[in-house]
């Protein structure tokens, strides 16, 4: 499993090894072809085996004795689908396999360890991995089995118990066992970055069980969540692992458990991933039509602009577009008119979590809420959105946009009863008002915001003269930190208003590698983000926002804040037992940290832009929650032939 807290990617395996048989391809063998009565009633006393037959007799989650046994699991509500699902429907089962893809990722990467803080990787390894479980595209928040054949979990979700395929294995042609899995998670306890850690914080115990059988203990009962967690996991070798050093970086590619492997690294510069030959689980309902590519390649770029060439010269197949200028602008070619590029925009119905100017309060003078509202006033969105967005984004005035976990409107009776016992510790505006950003006109001429937030200025000690806003005889300054050059253009406007205002401020553009490190001791004063949301909100808030992780070294609170009432909501939302009552829980957790104006909110789309070569085939129905910027290739698509062969594609 890979979990990243921001969304912003030598050694061949022999091939002639991925089609003998395997200890796994034999156990599975076993299970469909023992015929003789002693082996059928050794099956019978198998705990494990009992579990199957009795989840064979009906398509549906059965409770006995208050264990709940399923091979789907959800955290409100019920799975949309059952196990008689041939396959998802947003795929094409029949899809031809085959071909080659060429994608482009930027920045650049020196280790393939994603658990570590060490070192820098790229998402798009999350591509050679399966976990015990896996989501639909269709839904949020259900788990399906993959992994894991089934679950069993009491009825207060105390534990939750893994019944794994036996016929599982890596690609190098070892059986993937609950060893694995424990290995993979104490990894994570050990080794792993603040933020990853933080995920598994309510796990108290795992206990192998039997060879492919594994459970978990919690110390939270009556909520979902910490199960929702560790069914995501996905295994690390023991074998190989037991005379390595996890704790390191590495380039050499590990034994990969999921449909792809990494066939070759090129530090810095590619990654390629080959399809695993006789994948084990490509007959599972969760794996038809969806691993139809032979071979994918992501070369790695430093600059937007170059990778963006590289597309339109036909050295990259695919690309979701994130500047509003370049898809305003930069298709307008041949390659589009005559039909060879496809440009699209599909509905983005997924929720995310903000995109923001973060200050870092452990330096002053951010720590003074007067500041950060004053310059929360000088970014003049109406501005920049007309004269540099090409009118494409909506400003964020949520934490949580694009959802239900987030406000709409002046507070509700439900969410002034979640915070009237802090009613000291909060502004009145928390009670009565709706936020919202600040908005100008438009013209950019932003003379009323600029009154208003030099009084604010004025309010905490800091007077503008000559030109400098400056208290004790020291100018306010400024530093934006960035790794991509395309946002300056953004900030050029802000940065503008803010030396109006007789601040001094700069910009320091870094490579991806120099950025990871500094947000990791939060060495900056202000930075852009756009964190990973994980629907719906649960023990990931603690990193984000919660004072434990504010001084944590390579935590996701890159802001540092600290605040009790904060703390407390966040475990509420922990806790919470009902889909309601947790929307209650993050929309007064949303007004709390809204009116604390600890980030300045940008903006959103609520559709992708997405630009390919006309070479591929795709399924009749797309997803409902459509999601590009993981492995950065559609779900199910496939190389189509009889498009390929019109291109002149060489490479």
């Amino acid at each position: 499993m890979r979990i990243s807290n921001t969304t912003a990617c030598n050694g061949n395996f022999d091939f002639e090894a991925r089609s003998i048989m395997t200890p796994g391809k034999l156990l599975h063998l076993a299970k469909k072809t023992l015929a003789t009565e002693r082996n059928y009633r050794a099956k019978l006393q198998s705990p494990g085996w009992i579990f199957l037959m009795v989840i064979a007799m009906s398509p549906v989650a059965i409770a006995d004795d208050d264990v709940t046994r399923a091979w789907s699991i959800a955290e409100f509500g019920e799975p949309l689908y059952d196990e008689s699902m041939p396959h998802w429907p947003y795929v094409n089962p029949d899809a031809p396999k085959g071909g080659s893809v060429v994608l482009g990722a930027f920045g650049t990467f020196d280790s393939l360890n994603s658990i570590i803080l060490k070192g820098n990787w790229s998402p798009v390894i999350s591509l050679a991995g399966d976990a015990l479980m896996a989501p639909s595209a269709d839904e949020l928040s259900v788990l399906y089995g993959v992994l894991a054949e089934s679950v069993e979990y009491p009825a207060d979700k105390s534990w939750i118990i893994f019944n794994m395929r036996p016929e599982a294995y890596f690609d190098n042609a070892t059986p993937i066992t609950a060893k694995d899995i424990e290995f993979g998670f104490n990894a994570i306890r050990e080794h792993g970055r603040p933020f990853l850690k933080s995920f598994y914080d309510e796990v108290e115990d795992v206990e192998v069980l039997a060879e492919h059988q594994i459970k978990f203990t919690f110390s939270t009962t009556d909520t979902m969540k910490p199960l929702m967690k560790v069914a995501a996991l996905a295994p690390l070798s023991f074998e190989y692992w037991k005379d390595k050093d996890i704790s390191k970086t590495y380039l050499t590619p590990q034994p990969a458990s999921g449909s792809y492997y990494i066939s070759d690294v090129d530090a810095g510069r590619s990654l390629t991933f080959k399809r695993v030959e006789n994948y084990w689980g490509e007959d599972l309902p969760t794996s038809k039509g969806l691993s139809n590519i032979d071979t994918f390649r992501y070369d790695f770029y430093r600059d937007l602009e170059v990778m963006m060439e590289a597309f339109k010269a036909g050295d990259i197949d695919f690309r979701m577009e994130n500047s509003s200028k370049r898809w305003a602008t930069a298709y307008e070619i041949d390659e589009v008119d005559n039909g060879q590029i496809i440009i699209d925009t599909p509905d983005d119905n997924k929720p995310r979590a903000i995109q923001a100017y973060f200050f870092n309060l452990r330096r002053a003078p951010f720590d003074d809420h007067r500041v950060r509202q004053a310059i929360n006033l000088l970014f003049d969105f109406e501005t920049i959105r007309r004269t540099i967005l090409y009118d494409q984004y909506e400003r964020i005035n949520s934490y949580f946009p694009n959802s239900e976990y987030g406000v709409n409107g002046p507070p509700t009776p439900e969410e002034i009863a979640v915070l009237k016992p802090y009613r000291e510790q909060l502004a009145e505006e928390v009670f009565i008002e709706e936020f919202k950003a600040p908005v100008s006109d438009g013209s950019g001429r932003n003379r009323q915001q600029l009154r208003q937030a030099l009084a604010l200025f004025n309010d905490a000690g800091w007077v503008l003269s000559g030109g400098k806003l400056t208290k004790d005889g020291q100018q306010m300054s400024l530093e934006l930190l960035l790794a991509q050059s395309d946002g300056q253009r953004v900030a050029a406007p802000f940065l503008q208003n803010l030396n109006k205002a007789g601040i001094d401020t700069s910009v320091r553009l870094v490579d991806t590698a120099q950025y990871e490190v500094r947000t990791d001791d939060f060495d900056f004063d202000l930075i852009v983000g756009a964190l990973a949301f994980y629907p719906p909100p649960g023990p990931e808030l603690r990193s984000y926002y919660g004072s434990a992780a504010a001084d944590e070294r390579g935590s996701a609170n890159y802001g540092g804040i600290k605040n009790p009432v904060v703390d407390e909501l966040i475990e509420q939302i922990v806790k919470a037992e009902s889909l309601d009552v947790l929307q209650v829980l993050t929309r007064a957790l949303d007004r709390v940290l809204l009116w604390n104006h600890y980030v300045i909110p940008q903006f959103y789309a609520d559709k992708h832009r997405i630009a390919f070569w006309n070479r591929f085939g795709q399924p009749e129905t797309p997803p409902k929650y459509i999601e590009y910027r993981l492995t950065g290739f559609p779900v199910g698509w496939w190389v189509d032939d009889t498009l390929d062969s019109k291109l002149d594609l060489v490479r």
